[in-house]
């Protein structure tokens, strides 16, 4: 079975984890077959790993004509990481394990203008009690992922100009976790978190998949050959400032006028309802209009798709992914949502592009926030670097 291999230098114990992690070896012999190593240099890596807790191997495989062979399997219990989804009103936090599964969910809302010194220290105690209820402590936290509206600067570990978040842009978030854990704190962008997500779902399978969050705001997670791309700054997939000719002179939030948003994010939407004489106060409360069947709040949703999917026509054509998905809090009216997208994502893009393209709702819902924080920080802590420098 091909691997991709970091170097022609002999794999390391962490590169044994990455085997048995993805499942791509399942027995000590499988592990020589595909690494080269001999029968020695595969059982002092397994040892360290069983001893790290990392792996535990028991049971039988089934036999090839001797005695069968026992089973390696990765410990998706040998520790948690923290998953934190920070929105403009409601952050979601979540205890998971090390397969990135989901064992405890808390929602918290808070005043669309908060900033992170009333936030943060809040959100640390209610993760602290989370940790409790699952019976697990600070000294099983392996990692805490982080995840906010906008681009994020993953060097400094902070908000860059986020025209939703005010007060979060250049404030470090880490040092307010360190009170519960020494643990590595990764932050990323919403939607690339979410993109993130659905690599570990059934759309894994698609190395090329283009995520529109459609929310109080609009964003896309970008992942390209099987990669994640965030752009020179982090700012890939900043696509709800754009221009488009039917916001032309209408103010939009960032302090701009003419953009995407202005017309069809949620907050815009929001606003139109309560000039429709509606009492609603977040886009969440549009949608359930939408599914209670007020057909005029239909129609504006189906005509924020359209306004998007005229806009993301242009992002198809030149990603060409295999999939796109359409996550955030839209996604809870799909139906009518979609209906405006397809429409004109059909008529602008190009018969190549789209030939082939799957429209999906997002796999995990509004777990895909947690969801894609829990891999984003997976990804480094359980890396094979990771790996090799936690043994020694």
């Amino acid at each position: 079975m091909p691997v991709t291999r970091r170097s022609a230098a002999p794999a390391t114990a962490g590169d044994v984890f990455g085997l048995i992690r993805d499942g791509v070896t399942t027995t000590r012999g499988e592990i020589r077959e595909v690494t080269g190593l001999s029968r020695t240099a595969v059982g002092s890596r397994i040892s360290a790993l069983t001893r790290r807790g990392l792996v535990s191997e028991g049971d039988e495989g089934p036999s090839t004509g001797g005695r069968p062979p026992a089973l390696v399997r990765f410990n998706a219990e040998a520790g948690v990481v923290l998953s934190a989804a920070i929105g403009r009103s409601r952050t979601r936090l979540a205890v998971c394990n090390l397969a990135g599964d989901i064992t405890a969910l808390t929602d918290m809302d808070s005043e669309i203008r908060i900033g992170p010194d009333d936030l943060m220290p809040d959100l640390v105690k209610r993760l602290e009690v989370l940790l409790d209820e699952t019976g697990h402590c600070a000294r099983d936290v392996l990692g805490v992922g982080v995840s906010l509206p906008g681009t994020v600067d993953q060097q400094r570990g902070c908000s860059l100009a986020s025209p939703v978040m005010s007060g979060w842009d250049g404030v470090p978030l880490e040092p307010y976790f360190r009170k519960l854990t020494s643990a590595p704190i990764v932050l990323d962008n919403d939607t690339n978190v979410q993109a993130l997500s659905e690599r570990r779902g059934p759309l894994k399978v698609h190395a090329n998949l283009l995520l529109i969050k459609a929310s109080t705001g609009l964003g896309a997670g970008i992942v390209a050959g099987g990669v994640l791309q965030r752009g020179a700054l982090g700012a890939a997939g900043e696509f709800g400032h754009n221009k488009i000719a039917a916001a032309d002179g209408i103010p939009c939030r960032c302090g701009d006028t003419g953009c995407l948003e202005a017309i069809a994010g949620g907050w815009a939407l929001v606003r139109t309802a309560r000039e429709q004489g509606r009492a609603v106060n977040h886009i969440r409360d549009v949608v359930e209009l939408a599914n209670h069947g007020d057909g005029e709040v239909r129609q504006l949703l189906r005509e924020s798709g359209r306004h998007v999917g005229e806009l993301i026509a242009a992002a198809v054509n030149l990603l060409n992914p295999e999939v796109l998905v359409v996550g955030g809090d839209m996604s809870g009216a799909y139906d009518y949502f979609v209906a405006g997208l397809r429409e004109t994502l059909y008529g602008n893009a190009t018969a190549l592009a789209t030939r082939h393209l799957q429209v999906v709702p997002s796999t995990y819902g509004d777990k895909a926030g947690n969801i894609g924080s829990a891999a984003l920080v997976l990804e480094k802590i359980l890396s094979a670097d990771a790996i090799d420098a936690s043994l020694r």
